[in-house]
């Protein structure tokens, strides 16, 4: 799999400099050596003593070797992500299958990655668990992040999910709230699940994501068997300027296998970089991490023959309607050679879409398209797209200009370095041609605050619960029982209550765990219908 995929982009395994950067040249012909230096590239003759006024007297101001390590010691740590803190990662390719099941995939989308058979595409993913911190255990219970970032010809393509397919709620305005009821208490620092779990009573919807979060499935057994999935309902657009609703799945060629909590527990006090260590060990082995990825197609209206709206993120869409097509694999064939430079600082973005590749107006992606990149910029810094696992393996072009930390402006041979705005006469950077008609959807609705119809909340969450095995549906009433315990009685109810619409057989049970009644009428109504 080495050499060039045919359109300059390198292909997997040729690791250059560790993060993939083909243009970097800090280091002359013949001069590499392992001689230790300063940041400066002065060489140093003695890292073990500060110059000093005689061998006990102070130190001096002019120390610029220690000033400059210890000032770099100080700041080696950049902010946690909010989300997805505790991550791994890993280099490798994607492989076009070149059709959409039988059909040309161009029918579909003109995106360029996807159009020709046995295409390769260099690839860096980053698993990670969601809620706990940098350094938590990879066995507690929590979503985990799958996340992709496509070096394509036309630029980066990020599909950012989680291995569940599923998600708590379908409006961004929420996510605040809900990532803060699944964060430790402000004041005990300790993550309570009477704190969840009063949150979650209010919203209906999230029925269906505890129902995955609470069985065996919230604790995957690694990242190499875990699904992958983009949640959210995008777009693919033709040349033509017609579009598709698209939903993305990673499938693992290893299967599929997740771990009851005594099993956690058990790995929990001997490893708790079990996950981390699996996805490195396996890769140096050479036992490669394969996915396929498959893609369920919808033409883009309302479907009010279903009984949810397509764009609710917290429903599936039906295998036997909508079928899952293979449209390419993944292969992760080489480990980071630096976890800061590349996992910790690697960006992603759902608004990161190259050509062909379209939003839908679902409301929770809509969120995250400003969310994820605006976090970045805080996070890494304004020009965190110049880092090399960032950066696109294309030539960039673009006025935008300076900000903390630039080291580089991109011009093409020819433009004029004193234009940093379009139009201009003098040379300046120009528009591109497009590669198809604009996709152009109508719209003709009042402006309002009104969430997506919810005209069946329960059903998949239902259906979830029966697909369970008798040890899934042990492990999850044990969860739920041991996360309710401690929330208050009308807590208690409500969520009892929410499940026994799923199923009755699932609030009885969550019922006799807690060691109360059913209740007979229904909740207070939720904020959420």
């Amino acid at each position: 799999m080495n050499g060039s995929n045919g359109n300059g982009i390198p292909a997997t395994g040729q690791a250059v400099n560790g993060i993939g950067s083909a243009d970097d040249t800090r280091v002359a012909e013949g001069e590499q050596s392992q001689t230790l230096t300063t940041r400066q590239g002065h060489p140093v003759t003695n890292n073990q003593n500060m110059r000093t006024v005689g061998s006990r007297g102070p130190t001096t101001l002019e120390n610029y070797q220690f000033l400059e390590k210890i000032t770099h010691f100080d700041r080696e740590r950049i902010p946690e992500r909010v989300v997805h803190a505790r991550g791994a990662g890993a280099h490798g390719f994607f492989e076009a299958y070149g059709a959409v099941g039988d059909e040309s995939i161009s029918k579909y989308t003109r995106a360029k990655l996807f159009q020709e058979k046995g295409k390769l595409t260099p690839v860096f993913v980053r698993f990670s668990s969601v809620i706990h911190g940098g350094h938590s255990p990879e066995t507690l219970r929590d979503p985990r992040g799958f996340a992709v970032k496509f070096y394509t010809e036309d630029g980066n393509w990020d599909l950012v999910g989680n291995n569940l397919k599923v998600f708590f709620i379908r409006d961004a305005i929420k996510f605040p709230d809900m990532v803060h009821s699944l964060k430790p208490d402000p004041v005990t620092n300790r993550q309570e699940g009477a704190r969840i779990f009063d949150f979650m009573s209010h919203h209906p919807e999230s029925m269906h994501m505890l129902t995955f979060l609470f069985s065996p499935w919230g604790i995957p057994a690694n990242y190499r068997e875990m699904q992958g999935s983009g949640v959210n309902t995008y777009k693919w657009v033709n040349t033509a300027g017609e579009g598709v609703l698209v939903k993305y799945h990673w499938e693992p060629k290893a299967g599929v296998r997740n771990l009851s909590q005594p099993q956690a527990e058990a790995i929990q006090g001997k490893n708790f970089n079990h996950a981390t260590q699996d996805l490195y060990d396996a890769i140096e082995r050479g036992d490669y991490p394969e996915w396929e990825l498959c893609v369920q197609i919808m033409s883009d209206d309302e479907h009010l023959e279903l009984d949810f709206d397509p764009l609710d993120p917290t429903k599936l869409w039906p295998q036997e309607e909508f079928p899952f097509l293979p449209v390419g694999r993944m292969v992760l064939d080489r480990n980071p050679q630096n976890y800061f430079a590349e996992v910790e600082q690697v960006a992603f973005g759902t608004g990161v879409l190259v050509d062909g590749l379209d939003f839908s107006d679902d409301k929770l992606l809509q969120g995250r398209t400003f969310s994820y990149s605006d976090t970045q910029r805080y996070r890494v810094g304004t020009n965190y797209l110049q880092l090399p696992i960032n950066a696109p393996k294309k030539h960039v072009a673009t006025n935008q200009r300076d900000g903390q930390m630039t080291f580089a402006v991109d011009l093409p041979k020819g433009a004029n370095p004193h234009v940093n705005y379009e139009p201009s006469s003098m040379d300046g950077l120009v528009e591109a041609v497009p590669a198809g008609k604009d996709h152009t959807p109508e719209y003709n609705a009042k402006l309002v605050r009104q969430s997506l119809d919810g005209r069946n909340e329960y059903g998949q969450a239902g259906d979830r619960w029966r697909q369970h095995e008798d040890w899934e549906k042990d492990d999850l009433i044990n969860n739920l029982v041991d996360n309710l315990s401690g929330a208050t009685r009308y807590v208690q109810d409500r969520m009892i209550w929410h499940f026994s619409q799923c199923d009755p057989e699932y609030g009885r049970r969550v019922a006799e765990g807690l060691g109360v009644s059913v209740p007979s009428t229904e909740p207070i109504p939720t904020e959420a219908v």
